[in-house]
C-alpha cells in the first residue's frame, strides 16, 4: 500500500527536460528559446551551436537533456524528434549589496531562470 505512481507531465511520444537554475534574466533566455520553438531537434541544435548568445549554451545542454530522455527513457527516433515546447520562466533572485560613495549603498539583483523543453516525435507525413 504505497503511494501511487507519479503521472506523466507530457502526452505519449513527447519527453521532457527542465533546467532549473540557469543563470541570467528570463527576457535573454526567452530570446534564445524563440529561435528553436518548432523546430527540428538537429536543426535546433545547429542553431544553438553557433548562436552568439551566452545563453545557449544552457539551452543546447537542457535540449540535449531532452532529446536523451526521448532516447534512453521513451524509445523514440531521435531522427523524427521536433521540439514541441520550449517555455521559459522566473526563479530565484539573489539579492546583494554594492557599497557606493557617500557611505550609501546599492541593491544589486541577480536573477535566475527555469527552462523547460518537451520535444515530441512526430510522423513521417508532418
Amino acid at each position: 500500500m504505497g503511494k501511487p505512481a507519479n503521472p506523466r507531465r507530457v502526452g505519449e511520444r513527447e519527453a521532457l527536460a527542465v533546467a532549473t537554475t540557469i543563470r541570467g534574466s528570463p527576457s535573454k533566455l526567452n530570446l534564445v528559446a524563440r529561435l528553436i520553438r518548432g523546430r527540428k531537434a538537429e536543426e535546433a541544435m545547429t542553431i544553438l551551436a553557433f548562436s552568439r548568445k551566452a545563453m545557449a549554451r544552457e539551452v543546447r545542454k537542457c535540449l540535449k537533456s531532452a532529446i536523451a530522455n526521448a532516447e534512453n527513457n521513451h524509445n523514440l527516433d531521435v531522427d523524427r524528434l521536433v521540439v514541441k515546447e520550449a517555455s521559459v520562466g522566473k526563479s530565484l533572485v539573489m539579492k546583494r549589496f554594492a557599497t557606493r560613495a557617500r557611505g550609501r549603498s546599492a541593491r544589486i539583483l541577480k536573477p535566475f531562470s527555469r527552462l523547460r523543453i518537451v520535444v515530441r516525435e512526430t510522423d513521417g507525413a508532418e
